[in-house]
């Protein structure tokens, strides 16, 4: 964890610093990329810290996590996301409580996603969770089964497509991991390109701490950065 709120102030600055440099290279301005903030075992008061900063997207992994930190997160200047796997049987306790749900990948989660809106009254955006790596430890729908898969949930009421997100395999180097970022880029520019009802390519989330100029120079428009903002983390915890 950064030691002090010091820390997180001159973290903040250099990935601002880098995201624009990166977002400029490709054409591209600071205000095009969003940053969101993943505050895994992040407590609370640090969290806000970074608000105070200019942070305004935030990003959980666990329910249990977000729950036990909702009331004290300062949602009046940032927007809570859920950027984790979610179970479906967890699906009712952050629905309403998040703007974004970025890890859908099957009908069962989405149709879940869509019963609990419904019974509150709203409508839920969430990005649909590409499995770009065909990795069998990991979640998401593979690329060849997406078209299928959006074809099903753009039908399904009170939830909104807007777009993808990916956690590419770990690479050796940036050549290697920009092969997955810019197949995921064509895999977005084409859905984008058809134009489907009920389906929106606003948001291309991929790139992390060790990865996420890369990811803007092959195209994503959101990062999700954890440890360079807030030091290593304890994943046990």
């Amino acid at each position: 964890m950064a030691s002090s709120f010091s820390d997180v102030e001159y973290n903040y600055k250099t990935i601002c610093e880098n995201i624009a440099r990166a977002a400029q290279s490709v054409g591209k301005t600071a205000d095009d990329i969003t940053f969101l903030a993943a505050t895994k075992t992040v407590d609370a008061p640090t969290i806000n810290h970074a608000i105070s900063l200019g942070l305004r997207y935030i990003g959980e992994n666990r329910v249990q996590e977000l729950l036990s930190k909702y009331d004290d997160y300062d949602l009046d200047r940032a927007s809570l996301q859920f950027i984790g796997h979610l179970q479906s049987n967890k699906v009712r306790q952050i629905v309403g409580k998040v703007d974004l749900i970025q890890s859908v990948d099957s009908i069962k989660l989405a149709s879940e996603i869509s019963r609990c809106s419904k019974k509150l009254g709203i409508s839920t955006d969430i990005l649909i969770e590409v499995n770009i790596g065909r990795e069998e430890n990991k979640s998401g729908v593979m690329p060849e089964k997406l078209d299928e898969l959006l074809d099903e949930i753009r039908k399904i009421e009170a939830i909104k497509v807007r777009g993808l997100m990916a956690i590419p395999p770990i690479c050796e180097n940036a050549q290697e991991i920009c092969k997955f970022f810019d197949n995921m880029r064509h895999i977005f520019l084409d859905i984008k390109a058809k134009n489907i009802d009920n389906i929106s390519m606003d948001v291309l989330s991929m790139g992390m701490s060790d990865d996420y100029e890369e990811a803007i120079k092959c195209g994503a428009n959101m990062v999700r950065v954890g440890s360079a903002l807030f030091g290593a983390r304890n994943y046990n915890v």
